[in-house]
């Protein structure tokens, strides 16, 4: 009975490890989606409401959830010190949220180069320059999307094929 309790729980622990090791994956896509969401909201604040950056930020940090949602908050609040520009700001905002993400370097890359543009220019400028960063975003959402359908379903079935595997080499 208790050799059997013993495989049960080598099994479970193997598959919730392949079911956390596929949650990037899945997080990714999701994760790009917000951002697609919060730009298009920022270019609406801005272009069409008139918003300054620092308020326009902390209503989008308010829509949206975690992490994204981070990221718009300490932009807002850095904003709100005045010791910073708002690329400065912005990229301090990227470098401290960046960790709690699923984004890959490419999304880092493009967030940043947008990050530079802020504030910087007129209104339509600064729309031409989110309109890039979208599409940018939404090239590696397709990719994110490929790499979710081709990568989830085998890590969360290794997990559990490895606690298999080790239950029969442990009987």
């Amino acid at each position: 009975m208790l050799k059997l309790f013993g495989a049960v729980l080598i099994l479970a622990a193997a598959t919730w490890t392949g079911f956390e090791m596929a949650k990037p994956f899945s997080e990714r896509p999701k994760q790009i989606r917000q951002l697609l969401a919060a730009l298009q909201s920022l270019e609406a604040e801005i272009m069409y409401g008139h918003t300054p950056l620092r308020l326009a930020s902390k209503h989008i940090a308010e829509q949206l959830s975690e992490p994204v949602s981070s990221l718009f908050e300490t932009f807002s609040h850095k904003l709100g010190e005045g010791t910073a520009s708002a690329g400065a700001a912005w990229e301090d905002s990227l470098r401290k949220v960046w960790p709690e993400t699923a984004l890959k370097t490419k999304e880092f890359d493009i967030l940043r180069q947008f990050g530079e543009t802020l504030g910087r220019h007129d209104l339509v400028s600064q729309q031409k320059h989110i309109k890039l960063a979208l599409t940018h975003l939404e090239t590696e959402e397709a990719e994110a999307n490929l790499a979710q359908a081709k990568n989830e379903k085998m890590v969360k079935s290794l997990g559990f094929l490895a606690g298999l595997l080790l239950v029969l080499l442990l009987m």
